[in-house]
């Protein structure tokens, strides 16, 4: 996969082998989905952004500059995905804090991801993944450059029908997909889980709850998943997305789906984003 690349603003696709992303995954990310020169969750970004900097006490990049070096990698791509990723930049070896970091900021532009062809309208297929979520609380909730708990849920299958895990925690709680967010309507009523543990609280999960501010946030368990009227996915990249299946038991796309993926292209974006 090919990228348009800025590091801290110059054309580049190296950072120092020093860098403390690179040594301790000290840093975050976003994925911001573009539709043209129109990022409409741009503000949702940036203040996850600001506010995982704030928790990791990285002093955290201006969000004019980083919209104009996204716009610059983007130039002319109808449709793209905006990687920015902030580490707290080189260092010593060791874990302690440099007294005066500067932190590395690269900005990168992707073709968007493909969607199998009508996920959106019938809904994906998933499984229960084995790997189980360790639980951080001051970690929660961050978009963190440590994902290796996901990669290495995404390499338990190779079936090309499944195109996603549901993740547990250690208590067997439902958290979320690999790559998403997760809701279910059970018993008529919205729910999510609680991300104050582990996982990652994503931009249109935000934007899920403002719409739909009813929504239930707390414990769901396997067995009340396995036992919802409907189930969907929420990601900033990939956008509203039904699930069809979860290893044996099967759901049918309802009206709540259906309306937050309306919302979803209110917003500006497509319906059949990705496909």
């Amino acid at each position: 996969m090919t990228a348009r690349m800025l590091v801290d603003g110059v054309a580049s696709t190296q950072v120092s082998a020093l860098d403390r992303g690179l040594a301790y995954g000290d840093g975050l990310f976003e994925s911001i989905r573009f539709v043209g020169a129109r990022a409409p969750l741009w503000s949702r970004h940036m203040q996850r952004l600001a506010e995982g900097c704030a928790r990791l006490r990285i002093p955290a990049p201006d969000p004019a500059q980083l919209w104009r070096e996204a716009l610059e990698v983007s130039h002319g791509m109808p449709a793209s995905v905006l990687r920015i990723t902030v580490t707290r930049g080189v260092g010593e070896r060791g874990y302690v804090l440099p007294a005066a970091p500067r932190p590395t900021r690269v900005v990168a532009a992707f073709a968007p991801p493909l969607v199998a062809a009508g996920a959106h309208a019938q809904g994906l297929r998933m499984r229960v993944c084995t790997i189980r979520l360790a639980q951080q609380p001051l970690l929660a909730g961050l978009k963190h450059l440590n994902r290796l708990e996901q990669v290495l849920a995404r390499a338990e299958w190779d079936d090309l029908a499944i195109a996603e895990g549901v993740l547990l925690d250690s208590h067997g709680r439902v958290i979320s997909a690999t790559m998403a967010n997760l809701f279910a309507v059970v018993d008529g009523e919205l729910l999510t889980p609680s991300l104050d543990r582990c996982g990652v609280a994503g931009v249109a999960r935000a934007e899920v709850l403002a719409a739909c501010p009813q929504t239930q946030v707390g414990e769901l368990t396997l067995a009340a998943l396995r036992g919802a009227s409907e189930v969907f996915l929420s990601s900033s990249v990939r956008g509203i997305l039904p699930v069809r299946s979860l290893d044996d038991c099967d759901y049918v796309p309802g009206a709540t789906t259906r309306r937050l993926q309306q919302h979803w292209h209110d917003l500006g974006f497509s319906m059949e984003q990705g496909e």
